[in-house]
């Protein structure tokens, strides 16, 4: 026996093994407990928490499910029991859903992601999900404890928000930011690919402003909207827009650009056919009247269409091309389709610089003021000059209005224009009248713009001219177009009752070149027709252009209007005139436009002694 060796008795062996067993008991009770404490915490948690707490094993078996569930879902623990984590995932989405269960078994490492669970009644719900593992003894991934949060408000709120951050609030359809980006990516295709080519159409309401003017906002918003329905229908199936061959255009995207113009961008459309198919299908669909709080209205819609340039140089292009082409259709009387061309672009281009040179004419005074007698025939005097604006260019010298009005309307820029001519042939009428000294009074004639005649400024800014001016009461007279006066009767009955009270003479030039009605004419109660020149060239020749102007005659007697006979170049049309007790005319057959310095001595040989038998030269 070795001298170092213990022998214990059996009974200490059988102590010491006891000991042990005692101390493993001990430590696995004590486990059982930490275990249990940990489950009884775990379990509190979940069925306090807001959020929906589950705990899964690596094959998508429920193995619990907090409370929260049924709250947020409307399922019970039994029902989830009985089937499977996937079974109420959409079907779009449980394979991403799959795929991160997979990944955090084989990594240990959980997944957030989102994803949509199927409601108790149906609906969906989208959840935001968290997954941590729990592993095993030989740190194996056994259990994952997934904790869901219902964010679909959330989603929602944020989903509308870019959804209206791109469409338009009152048709829903997508605005021009959206409109313009999807014009880019088209844009940047063409680029890569020169047989890419697209199409953009811009459609526009005809006299909108004026109906909702009329009828108010409300009928207008219900116009836009069901115009929006109506675009879109026509629009929406890509085979309805297919040509006979394969090549036919690819997506349509319709967009409200603004007020009431909506755009079409047509993508892979090269061929002139499918814009024009387009615009008559857009035209078709506008015509049928359309219901409105105040009964059915008809409403016209005006097309200018654009196709890609090869290559293109900038992606709005074709969105510029097409706005061009669509005011030449509105031109043309509105309800009509164009198609832009290079000419049209050469036209924009030069009624651009038009513009640009009209405002440099306004500040640099380069305007001039002609003035055109009018003369009462028996006894031959001049009892008015009518003011005609020129343009004195530095190039090309002097500018007939008919060159030049309508891109002043356009342009915003007519009604300064025409202050500054009220303003320059009143101060010139004062200058005149006080030398004169005939006794008999003289009044100064100015046409008013459509634009000018519609401007809330009218009015205050003839009142402060006559006021700083000082010339006689009912010495000026303003000129309206009949096709101006009878474009809104109610805003112009309005305009000629607060004039009169400024004791200005109103006068309806043009005089049946529209269609003033009797009942128009009582109710604007003018102080002054003037025919329309067209009638007066064409009365000796045509029996029913006589008819018609001597009816003006006997009609203004009853009404006790003037009537001045424009545009008389012929002793003739003189002599007609006479026999028709006319007494007022106008026209190059006694004198053309003349000069401030000229008109004042064609003024003072009137004074001193009888009308030269011929005008003075301009």
């Amino acid at each position: 026996m070795p001298p170092c060796a213990v022998i214990f008795p059996a009974s200490a062996v059988q102590l010491l093994a006891l000991l042990v067993i005692a101390a493993q008991a001990v430590w696995i009770y004590l486990a059982y407990r930490r275990a249990k404490t940990r489950e009884a915490l775990f379990r509190i948690i979940t069925e306090n928490a807001a959020d929906m707490i589950a705990l899964v094993d690596t094959k998508g078996r429920r193995l619990y499910n907090s409370p929260a569930y049924q709250r947020v879902l409307g399922y019970s623990a039994p029902e989830l029991a009985q089937t499977s984590v996937f079974e109420q995932i959409h079907p779009d989405d449980r394979f991403k859903v799959l795929e991160a269960a997979r990944e955090a078994s084989a990594s240990g490492v959980g997944k957030s992601l989102q994803y949509r669970l199927r409601h108790k009644n149906g609906s969906w719900r989208i959840l935001e999900s968290t997954a941590s593992t729990i592993r095993n003894d030989r740190g194996e991934v056994e259990k994952l404890v997934i904790v869901n949060r219902d964010v679909t408000e959330r989603v929602e709120a944020e989903e509308k928000l870019a959804h209206n951050a791109l469409h338009d609030a009152l048709t829903d359809l997508p605005n021009r930011r959206l409109f313009l980006d999807r014009l880019q990516r088209a844009f940047t295709q063409a680029q890569r690919d020169s047989n890419f080519h697209y199409a953009v159409l811009l459609a526009d309401l005809d006299s909108f402003k004026k109906l909702n003017h009329t009828l108010g906002p409300a009928a207008g918003d219900q116009v836009l909207i069901e115009i929006g329905q109506r675009l879109a229908t026509c629009l929406r199936s890509s085979d309805s827009l297919a040509r006979p061959h394969k090549d036919s255009p690819g997506d349509v995207i319709l967009s409200r650009l603004g007020g009431d113009e909506f755009a079409i961008l047509l993508e892979s459309c090269a061929d002139p056919s499918d814009v024009l198919r387009i615009s008559e299908r857009i035209q078709s669909a506008v015509t049928a009247p359309l219901m409105v709080a105040q009964g059915p209205l008809n409403v016209r819609v005006s097309v200018g269409s654009a196709l890609s340039a090869t290559p293109p140089k900038r992606a709005d292009d074709p969105l510029r091309d097409a706005e061009i082409a669509l005011r030449r259709a509105q031109a043309l009387g509105g309800g009509r389709s164009e198609l832009f061309d290079p000419a049209m672009h050469n036209r924009a281009v030069t009624r651009l610089k038009l513009e640009g040179d009209l405002r440099t004419a306004l500040n640099r005074n380069q305007f001039r003021v002609l003035y055109q007698p009018l003369f009462r025939i028996e006894p031959r005097e001049v009892v008015a000059f009518e003011a005609l604006i020129r343009w004195q260019h530095p190039e090309q010298g002097l500018i007939s209005p008919h060159e030049f009005l309508a891109a002043a309307e356009d342009s915003g820029l007519m009604a300064m224009i025409d202050q500054w001519v009220i303003r320059e042939a009143c101060r010139n009428l004062q200058l005149w009248v006080a030398p004169a000294a005939t006794g008999k009074p003289l009044r100064m004639a100015v046409n008013l713009s459509a634009r000018h005649f519609a401007s809330p400024e009218l009015v205050e800014g003839i009142k402060t001219c006559l006021r700083e001016v000082n010339i006689p009461a009912g010495a000026l007279q303003l000129e309206i177009a009949e096709r101006v006066a009878m474009s809104n009767p109610d805003l112009t009955a309005t305009i000629f009752a607060q004039l009169k009270r400024l004791n200005v003479l109103i006068a309806i030039d043009d005089f049946c070149a529209a269609s003033l009605s009797l009942a128009a004419l009582r109710r604007f109660s003018p102080d002054i027709l003037k025919i329309d020149r067209s009638l007066i060239s064409s009365m000796q020749a045509d029996r029913a252009s006589h008819e018609v102007v001597d009816l003006i005659f006997t009609l203004a007697r009853k009404l006790n209007i003037q009537v001045v006979a424009e545009g008389i170049e012929r002793p003739t049309q003189l002599h007609a005139l006479r026999s028709m007790s006319c007494d007022y005319a106008q026209g190059y057959f006694f004198s053309p436009p003349l000069g401030a310095d000229v008109a004042q001595r064609f003024l003072d040989q009137q004074s001193h002694s009888a009308l030269p038998s011929k005008s003075p030269a301009v």
